[in-house]
């Protein structure tokens, strides 16, 4: 472009109102517009319009836009700036707006305004000459000195900033290159100066005047700059950094902005991030670690405290300086302290205390030892969280609990990726933060309960976790650094194995926790669970006894369960109870004191039982005495009765055993007949399995009916001819499955076509096959208990369960008599006073030579 030739702007501009910011011709500012008539400019101008003049627009300062078109136009600011639309944005969040990026290209003066709605538009007298922005022209006012003068002090300024940054030192380059007039514009749109400091530069339009009034601004930073300098004169010259450089858009001619942030603000984040430097380099973190931390810092000296980006580092720094690399707790290694720590928290359990205590033994013999992962599966109510407390308070170690049920989310686990908009560690991170230390122990709660979603397997993400030969270097995708978990000693919980996925069980060390035996609820109830209520309800021994009779009571009327659970809340039932009765004897003693007649009542009354209606208003006794008669009118009528002679008074009953996941159970099985088509009905919630032994106990007993002598109602050894069975399994609302009702089937339809009852007093477990073999079952120490709790005398168990045995409580094994069978006619045998007999009839050859 020539130096002669003239660049004009359009004579009719529309007119953008902006109340907040300056815009001076040659910077860039970010325009926000949410008012009608400006939205109104953005829709019908910028976006709609194809050519270049189209986004040329006035930007009028100091002048608010009326928030409704019905409004009057308000006095406008005589004095604008053209500028270039670069940049529209739109957005209808938190309401419809547009950001405009904007670059100032001269100076118009308002002449007329032409039109107000649907936005103004003016007649505008153009004032700047924009040749001058791309040619450097010879000063035609008489300014040479001012320039002069000016242009040293942004030498001197642009000097005084760290040079080895690239914009900066091309700053400095464009100061020899730029024209001398476009400079006060451009410098004071970047150093620190209030929107009406700029307001009077942008209404200067002697060339003169902007020098004047431009250069006392300079000065001003020159002297804040070297007030700075001065405290930090002790610190590097690596201190020295760009708060942010930020290039203009170049419109006819190259034009740079710098930005600096106030010192005090500046001094203080570069304090705040020297401290977390320092903390980092302290924190003795594992090479990898610290080299990526110490990248993260470097990024963020250089970054903006406005940016979101900033907080999100911030806070990643802080966790890894939190995060306990080497922080240890030293363990108790004494096996006697730590034997008589665990025999007083928990009665029973001898499996759990024996690893525990192996776990201590081989700690002393090897120091690095990886800690277990252990699983403990058993009935709600065993103790199998408390014990991991217990485990924890014995090592002297940290505690921490991860509640896995209902969790479908793989993140939960391993963190989410810092990427992500409100990332945060796994919960394995966070509780290694919680504690502080690197040897916790971690219980994970309720592992049998981990859903699955589409955010991912979890159970998946815990083989990483529960890896002995993994977990050592263990990554969290939010640090996306590795972390040593083999220190941590690992318990899950569980109440069965079965839907935990086979590769997470392959990496535990299963330990079964069965249910208590009455005697062991016994004793857990006055060791633990009534001291523990009664100072949970304010009570003290002196007010308040339950003996063991009345606990055994509870425990065989008023609860049939494998734990303790609703033990203690009848106990705690209990404790209300006799809370009333002693805040009442309170009331009343506080009144007798000044009646005489009141003593005569308190005598009378503690020669009454607690449960004498008619005395009830009166102070007790104490110690008020838990004895039956109080037991049935605090918890009301016994919930369960020994009804299993009753039940068995006519053939065709027998009783099975079962496991469940809150422990064994007592089955009934019960069979009919009548007159049919030889159907065979099922009934009960029965699975696919149970079926199955159903169709094998039929099919078995037919084949061997001549046998035993076995017929239908009709005389006829083919069992179904003529004849229907049904089979029935009580409590239908619940769902039966597995092989272990095989030998009773058998026992309830041998009972069913002989006529002889089954004896009472005995229960029956195992899977049969075809040919007659009685094949071993799973459950048994919890099916023994169950029959054990529902007074049974004998139990049936097939022959190759017999090892298993061993782990029934002594006491238990003394009131059972234990029958161990390897095919069904030991069952039918054993099941039947007198056994069952079996006719054989001799084998008369006859030759037919």
């Amino acid at each position: 472009m020539s130096s002669n030739s003239v660049i004009q702007i359009p004579s009719r501009l529309p007119l953008l109102l902006v109340h907040e910011g300056v815009l001076l011709p040659g910077s860039t500012m970010r325009i926000s517009v949410e008012t009608s008539r400006n939205m109104q400019l953005v829709r019908s101008r910028l976006l709609k319009g194809t050519s270049l003049k189209s986004t040329i627009i006035g930007v009028i300062p100091n002048t608010r836009d009326p928030e409704s078109d019905a409004e009057e136009l308000p006095t406008l600011h005589r004095i604008g700036t053209a500028g270039i639309a670069v940049q529209v944005v739109g957005s209808n969040w938190p309401k419809p707006h547009y950001t405009l990026l904007i670059t100032g290209l001269c100076r118009f003066q308002i002449l007329q305004v032409l039109k107000e709605r649907p936005y103004a538009i003016a007649e505008v007298e153009q004032l700047d000459r924009l040749e001058d922005f791309t040619n450097k022209v010879d000063d035609k006012e008489d300014v040479g000195e001012l320039s002069e003068q000016f242009y040293r002090y942004a030498v001197q300024l642009v000097e005084m900033l760290d040079m080895s940054v690239p914009v900066v030192a091309k700053l400095r380059r464009l100061l020899d290159s730029l024209p001398k007039e476009t400079l006060p514009d451009v410098l004071a749109s970047v150093i620190r100066t209030s929107n009406q400091e700029k307001l009077q530069i942008l209404d200067s339009i002697s060339l003169e005047e902007r020098f004047k009034k431009t250069i006392p601004l300079l000065v001003r930073q020159i002297e804040g700059l070297k007030l700075l300098q001065k405290t930090r004169k002790t610190k590097t010259d690596d201190d020295k950094r760009v708060v942010a450089v930020r290039p203009i858009r170049r419109i006819g001619g190259k034009h740079f902005a710098l930005e600096t942030e106030q010192e005090d603000e500046d001094d203080e984040e570069m304090d705040d991030i020297t401290v977390l430097e320092k903390k980092l380099k302290a924190a003795n973190l594992p090479e990898q670690a610290l080299k990526i931390c110490m990248k993260e810092i470097k990024r963020l000296k250089k970054m903006p405290q406005s940016m979101p980006e900033y907080a999100l580092t911030r806070n990643y720094l802080e966790l890894m300086i939190e995060l306990p690399w080497n922080k240890s707790t030293t363990d108790r290694l004494d096996i006697r302290a730590a034997r008589i720590l665990l025999d007083n928290d928990h009665y029973a359990m001898e499996k759990l205390k024996k690893r525990v205590l192996e776990y201590l033994a081989v700690r002393q013999l090897k120091n690095n030892l990886k800690g277990p992962i252990l699983c403990f599966v058993g009935p709600p109510g065993v103790g199998k969280t408390s014990v991991g407390r217990s485990i924890a308070k014995t090592l002297g170690r940290e505690f921490h609990r991860i509640a896995l049920g209902g969790v479908c989310d793989q993140s939960d686990v391993r963190g989410h990726r810092r990427t992500y908009v409100g990332s945060m560690p796994g919960r394995i991170i966070n509780g290694l933060k919680t504690v502080g230390v690197n040897n916790p122990v971690f219980l994970l709660d309720e592992v049998d309960k981990l859903g699955k979603s589409l955010q991912g397997d979890p159970a998946a993400a815990l083989l990483e976790v529960l890896d002995p030969e993994q977990n050592h270097s263990f990554t969290d995708h939010y640090l996306n650094v590795s972390f040593d978990l083999s220190q941590v000693l690992f318990i899950a919980t569980a109440n069965t194995t079965s839907t935990i996925p086979p590769a997470l069980l392959d990496r535990m060390e299963v330990i079964a926790v069965p249910g208590y035996t009455q005697e062991e609820k016994t004793e857990i109830a006055h060791r633990h669970l009534i001291p523990k209520q009664l100072e949970q309800h304010g009570l003290t021994p002196q007010q308040i006894q339950i003996p063991q009779d009345t606990t055994e009571e509870i425990i065989g009327r008023y609860t049939r369960e494998a734990g303790v659970r609703s033990l203690e809340r009848k106990i705690g039932a209990i404790c209300r109870a006799v809370a009333v009765k002693v805040a009442e004897g309170h009331h009343k003693e506080t009144k007798t004191d000044s009646d005489s007649e009141g003593k005569e009542h308190a005598e009378v009354a503690q020669s009454e039982a607690i449960t004498d209606t008619a005395d009830l208003s009166l102070p007790p006794e104490m110690p008020i005495v838990i004895d039956r008669h109080a037991l049935k009118d605090i918890l009301g009528p016994p919930i369960y009765e020994m009804e299993v002679s009753e039940r068995l008074n006519q053939p065709g009953v027998a009783i099975g055993l079962a496991w469940t996941p809150l422990g064994g159970e007592i089955m009934f099985v019960e069979a009919s007949r009548m007159d049919g088509e030889g159907q065979l009905t099922l009934t009960g919630q029965l699975g696919d399995v149970m079926k199955e032994s159903a169709h094998l106990a039929i099919s078995w007993l037919r084949s061997n009916a001549k046998k035993y002598q076995l017929t239908n109602s009709s005389g006829n050894f083919d069992l179904l001819d003529n004849t229907d069975i049904h089979l029935h399994f009580p409590a239908g609302a619940v769902t039966k499955d597995g092989p272990s009702a095989g030998v009773t089937i058998v026992t309830c339809l041998a009972s069913l076509f002989s006529g002889r009852l089954v004896r009472s007093d005995i229960a029956m477990t195992g899977e049969i096959t075809l040919r007659g073999l009685v094949l071993p079952v799973g459950g048994i120490k919890d099916k023994v208990l169950a029959a054990h709790r529902a007074g049974l005398k004998r139990v049936i168990i097939p022959k190759r369960n017999e090892k298993d045995l061993e782990e029934i409580p002594i006491n238990v094994r003394r009131d059972l008599d234990f029958v161990t069978t390897s095919d069904l006619d030991e069952v039918l045998n054993a099941a039947f006073d007198g056994g069952f007999p079996v006719v054989n009839k001799e084998n008369h050859l006859t030759s037919k030579l």
